[in-house]
């Protein structure tokens, strides 16, 4: 078959199957309630529109001959943004702010049931309870009006407009709106796996909230939108809710709201510099004269090694974006924001293998005029994904003061220790169990834990220090232990007389 031939029959195929995707979710449609039809039609039409690009779209999205550095303007040093100062009118620059706080996600991960935010991070308080403080802090300092929007999903809705009664006394007018609700396909068919619109039962695993890229055209549906702009309000502070680094920053938003060459920025994106931990993040680059983040699963498989390379790729994306309100309306009315399509392979319970098509909210920075990357201190940087980052920011590393954590300035350099707590500790309820307290890590540098280990209270860390329990050992460090570059392993048990 000549190449003409070979295309013309691969665009037959693609059209027979947009055309029975469409029947399927037209059947879907119909079994939604009266009061649910718009939104889910709204959420269908959103599904159809990905699902057509990600027909189009064959293998990795980005040309690498084509990705280039970012010119030397394109990122700034923070340092350079905060010797500016501040102007006197710091409140009226604070009330044209809305903070919006990602926070679709499950405490799964973790081996938490319901939303991720409602995980107590430090004093019985919650990621959720902190933002509220910080937010709350701010409103009172500057005597300004600065709201609280949460981007919630299907998945974390309910059990959090639950909890949000608790804060009716705070000084911060909290909102909601949900990410759209699309349904997952058969890797094979590529059909949607759904049959009718419900999410319970046997179609708990049929439906998925698209990824954080869904912001823009969630926000816009939703009202909230044109409601913050008749207020006044001209950008969204946009973060994950796990990110305990990402408060909101006076001399950023100074920046945007007193642009030093008096173009204004529509989008700008808080970078930090790679560590060897970091190697996955997504990056800033040039491409086709626009700042473009570049994800690993973008990029050809060839060149993998060199995008990890932290000498080449110095910065990676914090998603912590500040984002202009205008140019969002802008471009979701003209249909003109472009985000790359993720992939995303799952399989079910059942062992049905599926993928669910997603973007990513900072991929749209080519979109918007005049972009910048800001380079911030990795202070800004402080997610908490798994039990070892919360080991970290439970100790006193830290100091908490109106919900934002900040280095202890009794450790001596301001590096974070690096910590591996092994598969005993993955939940958090067991995490728990096996700290009597949280130890003394002051001066500590690395810790590797691995297999049933439990500490006392009061144990102090040091340097680095390695517990290894083989399989059937236990190791129990007993209350008051000082360990300081030490490698401990074998069976240790304390038992109570």
């Amino acid at each position: 078959m000549s190449q003409d031939g070979a295309s013309q029959f691969q665009e037959v195929i693609r059209q027979e199957l947009e055309l029975s995707v469409k029947k399927e979710l037209e059947k879907i449609l119909t079994t939604a309630p009266s009061h649910e039809f718009e939104h889910t039609k709204k959420d269908l039409d959103g599904f159809r529109k990905l699902f057509h690009r990600f027909l189009q779209e064959k293998g990795p999205s980005v040309d690498w001959g084509k990705i280039q550095k970012p010119p030397e303007d394109s990122i700034q040093p923070y340092e350079k943004i905060k010797a500016r100062g501040l102007p006197d009118n710091i409140s009226s620059v604070l009330n044209k702010l809305v903070v919006v706080k990602l926070n679709g996600g499950l405490g799964t991960s973790m081996g938490c049931k319901g939303p991720k935010s409602l995980i107590g991070v430090r004093n019985e308080n919650t990621f959720l309870d902190l933002t509220v403080q910080q937010i709350e802090h701010l409103n009172k300092t500057y005597n300004t009006d600065v709201p609280l929007v949460l981007m919630n999903s299907f998945n974390t809705d309910e059990d959090t407009k639950k909890i949000l009664q608790k804060y009716n006394h705070c000084r911060v007018k909290i909102y909601t709106f949900n990410q759209s609700r699309y349904p997952r396909i058969n890797k094979e068919s590529l059909l949607p796996v759904a049959k009718n619109v419900s999410f319970s039962g046997e179609n708990t695993e049929a439906w998925y909230p698209p990824g954080h890229g869904d912001i823009y055209a969630s926000f816009y549906n939703s009202g909230l939108l044109d409601t913050f702009i008749g207020e006044g309000k001209e950008y969204i502070f946009v973060s994950n809710i796990d990110n305990l680094g990402a408060t909101v920053d006076l001399y950023i938003l100074n920046h945007l709201m007193n642009p030093p060459n008096g173009k204004p920025c529509e989008f700008v994106m808080e970078v930090t510099n790679k560590t060897r931990a970091d190697v996955k993040g997504g990056t800033l680059t040039q491409y086709e004269g626009k700042l473009r983040l570049v994800e690993i699963a973008q990029v050809p498989k060839a060149h993998v090694d060199e995008f990890k390379s932290v000498s080449k790729f110095k910065i990676f994306n914090t998603n912590n974006l500040w984002i202009s309100l205008a140019a969002v309306k802008r471009l979701q009315e003209q249909n003109a924001i472009d985000m790359e399509i993720i992939v995303n392979p799952k399989t079910l319970d059942g062992g049905l293998n599926v993928i669910q098509l997603e973007t990513a909210v900072g991929a749209a920075i080519k979109s918007f005029e005049n972009s910048l990357g800001i380079n911030v201190p990795r202070s800004r940087f402080l997610p908490v994904k798994t039990t070892s980052d919360l080991l970290l920011v439970m100790s006193n590393l830290y100091s908490l003061n109106a919900g934002s954590l900040t280095m202890s300035e009794k450790r001596e350099f301001p590096t974070v220790p690096l910590v591996k707590l092994g598969s005993s500790f993955t939940k958090v309820q067991d995490y728990l169990r096996r700290f009597e307290s949280i130890p003394d890590m002051l001066e500590l540098d690395h810790l590797t834990v691995s297999g049933d280990v439990t500490f006392g209270k009061n144990v102090s860390l040091k340097g680095t220090v390695i517990i290894i329990a083989n399989h059937g050992d236990r190791i129990d460090i007993p209350p008051g232990a000082v360990l300081e570059n030490k490698i401990v392993s074998g069976n240790l048990r304390i038992l109570d007389h």
